[in-house]
């Protein structure tokens, strides 16, 4: 398999192309990109660390703006490549006086305080006082360092900030919207149209969140574009399945959509028809002591392990030693599902064969029978049979391995999505300064259809 390894040339030739790229954006776009996330780091997002680093591989210059300190306790090795300063906007301990002070530096800079609260804080009526704060401190912060473009991760508070900072500093901003900020029920669905109405475009990872965006809000719809998640793929080289492995893994925190449950009921199935088996389930959540006290009801504690969280290293060393990754997520009562899973773009790079089910975006990537095998959601039953399938046929093993680090090159590439991202902040500098936008009341786009109630 030594066609699917970037060698030395590959990699000499995605440095030139950097390169390149990054004298164009230079000459044609923003130069300093402010990320406005709501904790950084997070272990569970990797794909915000893996996107900086392909902006910074190609010249970008970009800072973190964080609205919350980090609350993991485990964090991965990928971040201590970042380059980018982290700026944390003070969230604890904000009194009414805090705010006072900061809205009367804002009005000294910007004029006339009754002209400001008709027009630019009119944005600010459905913020939480946090968040008109943390917006006013990063107004002052774009200022000092001169930063072009303000890009939000998650359509929720990190949006909000950013919506509002960007507004007030007469810069554009952009978001990327997941799945749990598009689909649980507590999303305020008119809060989410002014987000993306007022964003100079909108990214989203997977065809699925498309359509639906779309569908939802039509007059935002010819600025929302997919573009997928991606790895860098020089750090998940690819190995054929083991032929004798027997362990199944499965990997996320330990909450409802996950379906971690379903796994574990599927095992039992295996166990009662005689599959020789090893399960470990990595990560950690608040399910962690239900999921425990479900292995034990099974007895299954000498075939099922809980493993805790783990670095990402010994998570592609699980990866690799397994003869299956499971991701048996499910759309959680809240409405909340997973988008695109990380791990398992990150299994199909390194070879190992994946099964999933058919919730959001997850067959554009596991593609039945080509790329991996799904099943429907919640169906242990049906889980258990494509387990026992794989476990059983190294051959068919083999086949969607190969095909599914084929589709990962082709379309997961982290540098292609990223200098996607790069192109719309090209686009919206391009763009005339925003600083007369229509008043909320104005604007704000309904959502449409009766997606209503399925999404909250």
């Amino acid at each position: 398999m030594n066609s699917m390894r970037t060698d030395s040339r590959h990699r000499h030739a995605h440095t030139r192309a950097a390169a390149a790229k990054a004298a164009d954006l230079a000459e044609t776009g923003p130069v300093r990109v402010a990320y406005v996330v709501k904790r950084y780091p997070r272990f569970s997002e990797t794909f915000i660390v893996n996107e900086i680093l392909a902006h910074e591989e190609a010249g970008l210059d970009v800072s973190v703006f964080a609205l919350r300190p980090p609350s993991d306790t485990h964090f991965q090795q990928a971040i201590s490549r970042v380059r980018a300063p982290v700026t944390y906007l003070r969230y604890a301990g904000i009194k009414a006086e805090n705010l006072w002070l900061e809205l009367s530096q804002f009005f000294r800079v910007e004029g006339n305080p009754w002209e400001l609260l008709g027009g630019p804080l009119q944005e600010s009526v459905d913020c939480s006082g946090a968040e008109v704060y943390q917006a006013l401190l990063l107004v002052r912060e774009i200022r000092a360092r001169r930063i072009e473009h303000l890009h939000a991760h998650f359509a929720t508070t990190a949006s909000a900030v950013a919506r509002l900072a960007a507004h007030w500093a007469g810069i554009p901003y952009t978001l990327t919207a997941h799945a749990k900020d598009i689909y649980h029920e507590q999303v305020d669905q008119a809060d989410l149209g002014r987000k993306l109405a007022d964003a100079a475009a909108v990214v989203t990872v997977s065809d699925y969140n498309l359509d639906h965006l779309c569908r939802t809000f039509p007059a935002s719809a010819t600025h929302i574009h997919r573009i997928y998640n991606g790895l860098d793929l020089d750090s998940f080289s690819y190995a054929e399945p083991k032929a004798a492995s027997r362990r199944i893994v499965a990997v996320g925190r330990l909450v409802e959509k996950k379906g971690f449950s379903d796994l574990i009921e599927a095992c039992a199935l295996l166990t009662q028809s005689g599959v020789d088996y090893q399960c470990e389930i990595i990560g950690t959540g608040d399910l962690e002591e239900s999921l425990r006290q479900q292995i034990s009801q099974c007895h299954l504690e000498e075939s099922v392990r809980l493993a805790g969280p783990r670095p990402l290293p010994e998570v592609a060393r699980a990866l690799r030693e397994a003869a299956v990754m499971v991701a048996p997520c499910i759309t959680a009562s809240t409405g909340d599902r997973d988008g695109l899973p990380t791990v398992l773009l990150e299994a199909m790079a390194l070879g190992t064969p994946c099964i999933s089910t058919r919730v959001a975006g997850i067959p554009e990537l596991v593609q039945h029978e080509k790329t991996g095998l799904l099943v429907p959601e919640r169906q242990p039953a049906q889980l258990a049979g494509a387990i026992g399938r794989l476990l059983a046929d190294g051959r068919l093993r083999l086949n969607l391995s190969t095909a599914a680090r084929r589709l990962m090159e082709g379309q997961f590439n982290i540098r292609q999505g990223a200098a996607s991202i790069r192109q719309l902040f090209v686009t919206a500098a391009r763009q005339p300064a925003r600083h007369d936008l229509p008043r909320a009341s104005e604007r704000t786009e309904r959502p449409v259809g009766s997606t209503l109630v399925e999404v909250g």
